[in-house]
């Protein structure tokens, strides 16, 4: 793999999901690159198909319901083409995944420190005895005081912070080179938010390893992240570096992102807030999937779907009105509150 190959390539991938109601496409046609060491920052509300996105990359979805098309290339191999042995080869050595329950993902009936030393016996050839060792090691790195003694409780002996702790500490212990975080600060508060995503930038940056962050949350990624991928309703609908994408967001979806992020400039004055919800699969507006919810939307967007156009160099937005977004005077007027 050359350094200018990316460690994890997502081309024109779209999941499909066999319901009641037919077959239902849950991502359309997505695609991104994440380069050595490079963390991206995937950003939206509940709804809009992170996650299913991410366990599709690690090879988590059932294949009775879900139908995956498009290409998952992982250090040049093609992930979606690979059977069950091949992928757990990949899954906690290649890629390691922080889910977003803690508490669901752990097994409640073994103690944490088996649990990590599973994960290094399992993907590393260490002896069960060496891997207890490290296990208590990685609780440390993670900063779980009484490392030792935590390696011996059970999931539900620990504090919502040392669960995901925890899950850091496994993800980290296969040595994996990507690792997937899915909301890894849900139902935390802000002060171990801040934590945890310290702790994960550090894991990351030390060892040179990448990072996909999830999360509905645009207020945590500024410092994280180096790029962002807005997806909305299955579709990325704007991405850039992160810098960018925050001081000029070019889709109205990630301007009123941005905006709803608390502000001590806006002190005293209501929460913005986006109207509506995000819709479901079976219910997809035509044309653009965020008209109905936008306050910047003409009767041509819901005429056909806007493409996804490069502007900017490495910077790309689904909208027709983005030029128009751009300036200043249209991207801080007309801003909704409620």
């Amino acid at each position: 793999m050359s350094a200018e190959t990316p460690l994890l390539s997502v081309q024109n991938l779209s999941i499909s999901f066999r319901t009641p109601k037919g077959v239902l496409k849950v991502v359309d046609s997505i695609s991104f690159d994440i380069h050595a060491g490079e963390c991206l920052a995937v950003v939206g509300e509940s709804g809009c198909g992170k996650t299913v996105s991410a366990l599709s990359i690690v090879g988590l979805l059932n294949r009775k319901q879900a139908l995956i098309e498009g290409s998952i290339r992982f250090k040049g191999n093609e992930i979606s083409a690979m059977g069950e042995e091949e992928l757990r080869s990949i899954r906690g050595r290649g890629i390691g995944m922080i889910f977003q329950e803690p508490l669901s993902a752990l097994n409640p009936v073994t103690t944490i420190g088996e649990q990590i030393a599973e994960v290094i016996v399992a993907h590393r050839g260490v002896t069960w005895k060496s891997a207890h060792q490290e296990a208590i090691g990685y609780l440390e790195r993670v900063e779980i005081a009484q490392p030792d003694q935590r390696a011996r409780q059970y999931p539900h002996q620990l504090s919502g912070g040392m669960r995901q702790r925890a899950m850091i500490a496994m993800a980290m212990a296969g040595e994996p080179q990507l690792i997937i975080a899915d909301e890894p600060t849900t139902a935390l508060d802000v002060t171990i938010q801040a934590q945890v995503l310290q702790l994960l930038r550090k894991a990351t940056t030390d060892r040179e390893v990448s990072l996909m962050l999830i999360t509905h949350d645009l207020g945590i990624v500024a410092e994280t992240s180096d790029r962002i991928a807005v997806m909305y309703a299955g579709q990325i609908v704007e991405e850039g570096r992160s810098t960018d994408v925050l001081r000029q967001p070019r889709n109205p979806y990630t301007l009123d992102l941005v905006h709803s992020i608390p502000s001590f400039e806006r002190r005293g004055s209501s929460l913005a807030t986006i109207a509506g919800a995000v819709p479901s699969p079976d219910s997809f507006p035509t044309g653009c999937r965020f008209h109905p919810r936008c306050r910047f939307a003409v009767a041509a967007c819901a005429a056909a779907v806007p493409p996804l156009e490069t502007i900017e160099g490495a910077r790309s937005v689904r909208c027709i009105r983005h030029q128009d977004l751009a300036s200043k005077a249209l991207a801080t007027s007309d801003r909704r509150m409620t």
